[in-house]
């Protein structure tokens, strides 16, 4: 049975998540996206309270948290501005995540615990100019030379790309196996010479304050010893990484939502027009009324994911159905904001507009909308089953009771 009631230590992390929010970005992040500018130190500053790790053993430079605390961090910075969640989407769920089930106990200290502790900023490489929905059809190559390996190719579409220091690449080590010929590496930029170059991405059409950008690698060496599973695994371990990236924006769109119900409340009190608060009218209030249902089911979606990947059980088709329902209701939400916002809300002097054209992009990523009706499709006719997952090891294992604040964004 699902116990939705936090745990102390989860009540916790979310005022405590909330109230650096508030002092660190939410004064500014308006701006910056005006901007069109990511702070380079907003890393760090992440890393100064625990969410780079969070949801990693503590041996490995992790905070020792569980799966649901790790969505429900995501829910608070997507609060805020979709382009801090996708900082833990791409560092964590893409990145991370993709060492710590895959990796080898070696793999996992020299990798992932710099990650962990947040001295890494990691990042993910699988889309290509021509190849997104359609992994198998990239066309990166990964050619085996003694012991390390040669990538030539691109990657575009990729979150932080002009930011991050350590890559989790898709590359194919056999060029005629389709998606068995894909193997996947961990990519160092400060060891992968001149050959390894990284460009943004302009004219986005959201998520401002965030860095997108493309790879291009040309004869960029990888210690053999930075490939991850075995040679043609490198398919399965995309997916893998896309559902717990997956995990994360589900849980982020809750913020979204949460955040275009809370602004249309507060303004629905206080714009009037024919003589009384906008809030008495009913097409007014069906709108919040919807935003309101929207978060409460997406946050259950969200949960019972949360609550299969903490028991180690198979999670594909629940993170499936909440990234896809919570995607759409978080970008139905703030459109019904702008509505509600009126002129005001086709205008950056309220936030519901920013609200809106960053949620757009979450229903593409990680999977469209239109792949996930497929999965669930599949799910649904029996086409497609659940599998466990390669690692069972709870992040969390050996975690200490919290005892204060301190304890849980573990500053000294």
């Amino acid at each position: 049975m699902i116990d939705l009631e936090p745990t102390p230590d989860q009540m916790l992390l979310v005022q405590t998540i909330r109230e650096y929010m508030d002092r660190e970005f939410a004064p500014y992040i308006q701006d910056w996206d005006a901007q069109h500018a990511y702070q380079p130190d907003t890393f760090a500053k992440l890393a100064a309270v625990g969410l780079t790790g969070i949801c990693f053993p503590e041996r490995y430079g992790g905070s020792g948290m569980d799966y649901i605390s790790l969505g429900l961090a995501s829910e608070e910075l997507e609060y805020v501005d979709t382009s801090l969640r996708t900082i833990l989407s791409v560092h964590i769920g893409l990145c991370a995540m993709g060492i710590f089930i895959w990796g080898t106990e070696e793999q996992r200290r020299c990798l992932l615990s710099p990650l962990a502790a947040g001295e890494r900023f990691g990042a993910f490489g699988l889309t290509e100019p021509n190849a997104g929905s359609d992994v198998a059809g990239m066309r990166a190559t990964a050619r085996r030379d003694g012991d390390r390996y040669i990538l030539n190719g691109e990657k575009t579409w990729v979150s932080y790309a002009d930011y991050a220091d350590r890559f989790l690449i898709f590359a194919k080590t056999d060029p005629s196996g389709g998606h068995r010929g894909i193997s996947a590496f961990v990519v160092d930029r400060s060891e992968a010479g001149d050959g390894f170059r990284t460009f943004p991405i302009a004219r986005k059409a959201g998520i401002f304050a965030g860095d997108t950008g493309s790879i291009s690698m040309s004869d960029v060496p990888v210690p053999a010893g930075n490939r991850l599973g075995e040679e043609g695994e490198g398919f399965t371990i995309a997916m893998s990484s896309l559902e717990n990236g997956r995990y994360t924006v589900a849980s982020g769109a809750c913020g979204t939502i949460r955040a275009a119900y809370d602004a249309s409340v507060a303004y629905a009190k206080e714009r009037e027009a024919f003589g009384k608060p906008i809030g008495r009218f009913q097409l007014v209030q069906q709108m919040i009324a919807k935003m309101y249902q929207r978060y409460e089911a997406s946050r259950l979606l969200c949960l019972q994911a949360g609550y299969l990947k903490n028991l180690g059980r198979p999670s594909n088709r629940a993170v499936s159905l909440a990234k896809w329902f919570a995607c759409d209701a978080a970008f139905e939400a703030a459109s019904d904001a702008v509505e509600v916002f009126g002129a005001y809300g086709y205008s950056d002097e309220y936030p519901v507009f920013r609200l809106m054209r960053n949620a757009r992009a979450p229903v593409i990523y990680e999977g469209t909308r239109e792949i996930h009706t497929v999965i669930q499709g599949e799910y649904a006719l029996g086409y497609r089953t659940d599998r466990s997952p390669r690692c069972t090891l709870p992040p969390w294992e050996g975690q200490k009771p919290m005892e204060s604040e301190r304890d849980l964004v573990g500053v000294g």
